[in-house]
């Protein structure tokens, strides 16, 4: 199947995705920063640079894009066109946040995996119900935990 936009078009597309700062992260930052909890951004100490890290509980969160991490939930199909490089790109980008968790947890991180789907699309939950969820798993201590939209 060929792509129905031209190169040069598709190029432009693809530049504007964001890969910081995106509207997942800007609403979770907010919201941890207005319950008190001070953290670091895109944290340049380990390796991958965490979207949001909260030295003092020795935890990160990642949120994750549902295409881009390969998460198998509604928000993520196999491309039709350029299967090959799409396949390649992908995997590799699983197997490298799988490679990241472990490097996190062997230097005594803890990490918190949020999908995209969980604020978006008929799965989501309520900003509301997500934050706590952050809040809880912070207190917690779980080593690794993933939120989802629900099913």
């Amino acid at each position: 199947m060929t792509d129905v936009v031209d190169k040069a078009t598709r190029s432009r597309m693809m530049s504007g995705i964001q890969g910081k700062n995106t509207k997942p992260e800007l609403l979770i930052r907010s919201a941890l920063h207005r319950k008190g909890f001070r953290f670091r951004i895109h944290y340049n100490k380990l390796p991958g640079k965490p979207d949001i890290a909260l030295p003092k509980h020795r935890a990160l969160i990642l949120i994750h894009g549902c295409f881009w991490h390969g998460h198998h939930c509604h928000l993520f199909k196999w491309p039709k066109t350029n299967q090959d490089f799409w396949r390649k790109k992908i995997e590799g980008n699983i197997r490298r946040d799988s490679e990241r968790r472990s490097e996190y947890s062997e230097a005594g991180w803890r990490s918190l995996i949020i999908w995209e789907c969980t604020l978006k699309g008929p799965t989501r939950i309520t900003a509301t119900k997500l934050i706590d969820q952050v809040v809880n798993w912070i207190h917690r201590g779980d080593n690794l935990a993933e939120i989802s939209g629900e099913r």
